[in-house]
C-alpha cells in the first residue's frame, strides 16, 4: 500500500514537473482583454457580426480590426462598456445605422433591359446598370438578400426602405450594394457628412446652405410623420424655428416644380414642423454621442456659435458659449426685428440648444473680459470664433456726427434691448441702402410711430439686395422709395441736429464686378429731403479690435475686409486650434449660411480633437450643382396652387412689434407638402399633389 502511494506521488510529481516545463516552453499568452470584450458581448454566437463566433468578435476588437460597436445584438450599452474596456473614445460606441440615399426607383428611365439578369453586381458590371441614373438604385434586391435580420424590403417605388426598428447596422446591405446606395453609419458619420458630387441630391438640397435632406422632411410631412420630419432637419439645422421665418429660402429658386409651376413653399413647410414641436408641449429629444470630455470655447452666441456648439454636443464634446450680450441669438435677436422673429421663439429654440448639456456665459467680452490665451490656459482645446459683424460701415460724407445720425445695426439693436421696444425717433426719416437690414429698419421706424419714412438707394428696385417678401411688404406699410439717389452730405439745422439729406441723382452705367449695373452721378440734380432723423444701413463687418490683447496677435491671418481669413472648406484658421465661420468669416450673409458654417467648423474641430487631418471632401459640392440635375423643362406637372403665407393685415401689424407672417395650417402643410415631386439626381414624381 505505501509503495503504491509513493509511486503514485513519484508519478504525480514527474507529471508536475513535465508540465511546469511545458508551460514555459509552450506558453501562449491570451491578452486578459479578450475576455473582458468577450463578456460584454451578448454571447448569442450568431455570426451576424461577420465573425464565427464572440469569441472571434473580441479578438476582433482588441486587435484594433472591428469597431466596439461590432456586436449588433448587444447594441449601444454593449459597445460602451467594450469602448471602455479598450480605453478609447465613448463616441466611438455609437450604434450603426442603414439608410438608403436613392429615392429612385422604379421612377428613373431605363437605357435598355437585361434578359436573365437578376443581381446588382452583375448587372452593376455591364455598363454601370441599366439605369440612366450613375448613382441610383438598380433595383434587383441584393441588399435585401443580404440582410439576415428581415430590416430591408423593397418599397412601393422600387427602391430598398429600411426598417430603422430592426436594423441592427451589421453592414451586409452596404457590402452588397455596388452602388454604395445604402450606408451603414453611426449618428455622428451622418452628422458629419456633407454633400458630395456623388450623392442623390435633388437640386434644392444641392442649392440648401445648411444641406438639408428637404425631399425627406417633406415626405415625412406629407406622411403627418412631424416629428421624422423634424429630426430630418435637425441633422443639419438645429435653428429650424428661426431660419423657419427668416430665411430667404434660396432652395426655391431651383425647385423643379418652379420650371413649370410655382415652386414648392419649402421654407413655410419648415416652419410648419418647427412651430408644431413648439407648441406640443414637449421638446423631441436630441440624441448626442457620449461624452467625451474635450472641451471648445464657442466665442459667439449667434447663428454660426450655436450651429457650431449643437453638433460638437452631438458629437460627444464640451463646447461653452461666450457671448457678449445679454442674450443669446446674436444678430438674429440684435439685428432681426421682432416682428419677423420674436423673441420668444428665438428663447425657446436657444434654451432646447443648451438643454443637451452646453454651458454658457452672457455679457462676457472677448478682449475685455478674455483672450483666446487665457481661454487655451483654461484647458480649452480648441476655439471657434463666432464674432459676427457688428461694425457698421460709414457713408463717408460731411454731417454723418450731427444728432440724430444713425447706424443701421447699432439703431436694430437699441430697439431689440430696449425692454419696451421703443427708442426716440422723428417724425420724418431716411434710411440708406437696399439691403435686409435697410428694411429692418424702415418697417421698424412705422412701428414705433414714425409719420414719413424713406428709403434712399443708388441703384433701382431691380438691383435691391433685400429679400422681395420684405421689400413688398414694406411698399404695403406705406414706406417711400427714392431710387438711383446718392447722398452726399447731411444737412443740420445749425445747432449740430439733422436737418435733412442732400443726394445726387444717379443713372446706371455699365456693370460692376458684381454684375449690377455701376450707377453714374448726373451733374447738377442735387435734391434736399428735409429730415429729423437719418439712419445708414449699407453694410457692416466684424469689429477685430478684440484681438488686440492676443499675444499670438501677428499670426491670426486677417483679410482686406476685416474678416477671418480661413480655407472656405475646413474654416481652419492660421493658428492650429482656431475656427470661424458665418459673418466674422464671410461677412454679411445669410443666417443659414452661418448656420452651415457653424456645422463644417464642428466636423473639423471634432477632427482636431480626435488627432484626423483636417480636411473636407475632395469632391464637395459646395456652392455648386452637380451636371445635369438641373432642368430647362419638367415634362408632365400639372400645375397646382402654392399655399399662399398667412400674414397680418397692414392695419393691425404697423402699430406694434407683433409678428407679422404666420404659420400655415396642418391642412395646408398636408397640401404643400404633396406638391413637391420628391425628387433624387433625375427622378421626379410628375403626378405630386
Amino acid at each position: 500500500m505505501i509503495t503504491a502511494v509513493v509511486v503514485m506521488l513519484s508519478i504525480g510529481g514527474l507529471c508536475g514537473i513535465i508540465l511546469s516545463v511545458a508551460s514555459k516552453v509552450f506558453y501562449v499568452y491570451e491578452d486578459p482583454r479578450i475576455a473582458e470584450v468577450e463578456y460584454f458581448m451578448s454571447g448569442a454566437n450568431c455570426g451576424g457580426c461577420g465573425y464565427a463566433g464572440c469569441s472571434a468578435a473580441a479578438v476582433a476588437v482588441v486587435e484594433g480590426k472591428a469597431a466596439p460597436s461590432i456586436c449588433i445584438v448587444g447594441g449601444s450599452e454593449s459597445a460602451i462598456n467594450i469602448a471602455g474596456v479598450m480605453g478609447l473614445d465613448p463616441g466611438t460606441a455609437e450604434p450603426l445605422l442603414s439608410l438608403n440615399h436613392c429615392l429612385g426607383g422604379d421612377r428613373a428611365d431605363d437605357k435598355f433591359d437585361y434578359a436573365g439578369v437578376n443581381s446588382c453586381k452583375a448587372a452593376d458590371l455591364l455598363f454601370g446598370g441599366k439605369r440612366e441614373c450613375r448613382v441610383g438604385c438598380i433595383g434587383y434586391g441584393d441588399c435585401i438578400r443580404s440582410c439576415k435580420f428581415d430590416a430591408i424590403d423593397m418599397g412601393p417605388d422600387g427602391f430598398p426602405v429600411v426598417n430603422e426598428i430592426t436594423c441592427v447596422g451589421c453592414g451586409a446591405c452596404e457590402q452588397a450594394c455596388p452602388k454604395n446606395i445604402i450606408t451603414v453609419r453611426t449618428m455622428s458619420q451622418r452628422l458629419l457628412h456633407f454633400n458630395e458630387e456623388d450623392d442623390a441630391l435633388a437640386p434644392c438640397q444641392q442649392t440648401c446652405p445648411a444641406e438639408i435632406d428637404i425631399p425627406r422632411y417633406i415626405d415625412h410631412i406629407r406622411k403627418g410623420e412631424y416629428e421624422a420630419a423634424v429630426h430630418t432637419i435637425k441633422e443639419r439645422n438645429p435653428l429650424l424655428l428661426t431660419c423657419g421665418r427668416v430665411c430667404p429660402h434660396p432652395c426655391e429658386d431651383y425647385c423643379r416644380r418652379g420650371i413649370e409651376d410655382e415652386p414648392v413653399s419649402i421654407n413655410q413647410l419648415k416652419r410648419f414642423v418647427a412651430d408644431h414641436e413648439m407648441n406640443s408641449g414637449r421638446r423631441y429629444p436630441v440624441p448626442c454621442a457620449a461624452d467625451t470630455g474635450r472641451k471648445v470655447a464657442i466665442i459667439g452666441g449667434g447663428p454660426a456659435g450655436l450651429s457650431c456648439a449643437y453638433f460638437l454636443r452631438r458629437l460627444g464634446h464640451s463646447p461653452t458659449i461666450f457671448e457678449a450680450m445679454p442674450r443669446l441669438g446674436g444678430i438674429t435677436r440684435y439685428g432681426i426685428p421682432e416682428y419677423r422673429l420674436p423673441d420668444d421663439v428665438l428663447d425657446w429654440e436657444c434654451q432646447g440648444i443648451l438643454d443637451l448639456g452646453i454651458e454658457c456665459h452672457l455679457n462676457t467680452q472677448l478682449g475685455e473680459d478674455f483672450t483666446f490665451d487665457s481661454l487655451m490656459k483654461e484647458g480649452y482645446e480648441a476655439i471657434f470664433a463666432g464674432i459676427g459683424a457688428w461694425k457698421d460701415y460709414t457713408l463717408n460724407i460731411p454731417g454723418e456726427e450731427f444728432d440724430g445720425v444713425w447706424q443701421g445695426i447699432n439703431f436694430l439693436s437699441q430697439v431689440a434691448g430696449s425692454p419696451e421696444k421703443r427708442i426716440p425717433v422723428g417724425n420724418k426719416v431716411a434710411v440708406v441702402g437696399g439691403g435686409n437690414s435697410a428694411i429692418d429698419c424702415v418697417r421698424t421706424l412705422k412701428r414705433l410711430g414714425c409719420e414719413e419714412v424713406y428709403i434712399l438707394y443708388r441703384r433701382t428696385r431691380n438691383e435691391m439686395p433685400a429679400n422681395e417678401v420684405e421689400i413688398v411688404a414694406a411698399e404695403h406699410e406705406g414706406i417711400k422709395f427714392q431710387f438711383l439717389a446718392a447722398p452726399v452730405r447731411v444737412v443740420d439745422d445749425g445747432n449740430g441736429k439733422v436737418a435733412g439729406i442732400e443726394y445726387l441723382q444717379m443713372e446706371l452705367g455699365e456693370p460692376d464686378a458684381s454684375g449690377r449695373r455701376r450707377p453714374v452721378p448726373i451733374e447738377g440734380s442735387e435734391t434736399i429731403i428735409e429730415l429729423d432723423m437719418l439712419i445708414s444701413a449699407i453694410s457692416q463687418q466684424p469689429d477685430l479690435s478684440c484681438l488686440e490683447r492676443e499675444p499670438e496677435k501677428d499670426k491670426i491671418a486677417i483679410t482686406r475686409w476685416s474678416t477671418f481669413d480661413n480655407d472656405e472648406e475646413t474654416v481652419h484658421c492660421s493658428l492650429p486650434w482656431l475656427f470661424t465661420a458665418g459673418d466674422a468669416a464671410t461677412g454679411p450673409s445669410l443666417v443659414v449660411d452661418a448656420i452651415g458654417g457653424g456645422r463644417r467648423a464642428a466636423r473639423s474641430i471634432h477632427q482636431f480633437l480626435t488627432g484626423e487631418e483636417i480636411q473636407g471632401s475632395p469632391k464637395s459640392l459646395r456652392k455648386k450643382h452637380i451636371d445635369g440635375t438641373i432642368f430647362k423643362t419638367v415634362p408632365g406637372i400639372v400645375p397646382k396652387r402654392r399655399t399662399p403665407m398667412p400674414e397680418l393685415e397692414v392695419a393691425e401689424r404697423i402699430t406694434s412689434m407683433v409678428e407679422v407672417d404666420q404659420v400655415i395650417a396642418e391642412t395646408d402643410a398636408r397640401y404643400e407638402s404633396g406638391r413637391c415631386l420628391q425628387c433624387c439626381r433625375l427622378c421626379y414624381n410628375p403626378d405630386a399633389g
